[in-house]
């Protein structure tokens, strides 16, 4: 295990433009794990003086909806956190634009929205990180995807993946590929969620107590992806050890070929990505105009 640094990785403001379950993921892994000072971290929304209120008291962070204020943090924060909802985006980036400098990193984790896009409402070649975490971010166990415009350099890289280091697992994806990434790790959880819906209900059909079942299925689950993890063998090599020929597992297993359950879940993850490509599209379509 890593040890955790003595001093934090950032000495500088990182400020959070948006307030919502994901921003405050990312804050709270950034936090614990000592990536940055709760007083460094300032997070901006619309109007809910609530809301920031309760994320001061749960991490003691900075938090204002004052507008003068949030202009004087975005024009001087070296790093920036697009964490608003799309529908937010259009107007938040066109104003955001004239306040920046060439040397400030604008880090995007709304989904659909390209780095050209972007760029075309700041209106200006500013250095993007786009992601795509996901929900297990909230628990430090998220997967995250990044992709970098063109001018950001070796330390807005190295400050990216640190953010994101600071909730799970990052990896770094040509733009282009980022719809796919979606399809498998965005919405992934998901997927294992539904499957895990279908255990719980066939261990209470077949008789037992809804705690137990879904006890069972979620330590199975765990259970599974650790073994993937810790032992660094394929998935198919640890399903083949575990189905003895003739066996249960293996009727089991024919069930599911029957219903083309391998074919599903890629038709399943290549429908996700290509709707994430349609509603960025119509993402863009719409805040262009």
């Amino acid at each position: 295990m890593c040890q955790q640094p003595s001093v934090p990785l950032m000495n500088h403001n990182i400020v959070f433009y948006g307030a919502g379950s994901m921003a405050e993921a990312i804050v709270r892994g950034m936090i614990s794990r000592n990536i940055v000072k709760s007083d460094n971290v300032i997070m901006l929304n619309r109007s809910s003086s609530e809301r920031l209120a309760e994320l001061k008291s749960r991490y003691g962070v900075i938090g204002t909806n004052d507008p003068e204020q949030k202009i004087e943090y975005l024009r001087n924060a070296p790093v920036i956190v697009l964490a608003m909802k799309p529908k937010d985006a259009a107007e938040s980036l066109r104003g955001l634009g004239p306040l920046l400098s060439p040397d400030q990193i604008v880090v995007s984790v709304i989904a659909g929205l390209s780095i050209r896009t972007m760029q075309g409402l700041l209106g200006k070649a500013q250095p993007i990180v786009r992601t795509m975490p996901n929900t297990s971010s909230s628990i430090g166990l998220g997967a995250t995807g990044l992709a970098f415009s063109k001018e950001v350099d070796e330390r807005g890289r190295r400050l990216a993946l640190n953010i994101f280091e600071a909730v799970g697992l990052t990896t770094v994806i040509d733009e282009e590929r980022m719809e796919t990434l979606t399809g498998i790790s965005g919405s992934g959880p998901a997927y294992i969620y539904y499957m895990m819906e279908a255990m719980i209900a066939a261990g209470i059909r077949g008789g037992l107590p809804l705690d137990q079942s879904t006890e069972l299925t979620v330590q199975t689950v765990l259970g599974a992806a650790r073994m993937v993890q810790q032992t660094g063998e394929e998935p198919a090599a640890l399903r083949k050890k575990v189905t003895s020929p003739n066996g249960s597992t293996q009727a089991a297993i024919e069930v599911l070929e029957r219903g083309e359950f391998f074919e599903t879940v890629i038709a399943a993850v290549n429908r996700c990505a290509e709707r994430s490509r349609e509603m960025g599209a119509a993402l863009e379509k719409e805040l262009r105009s």
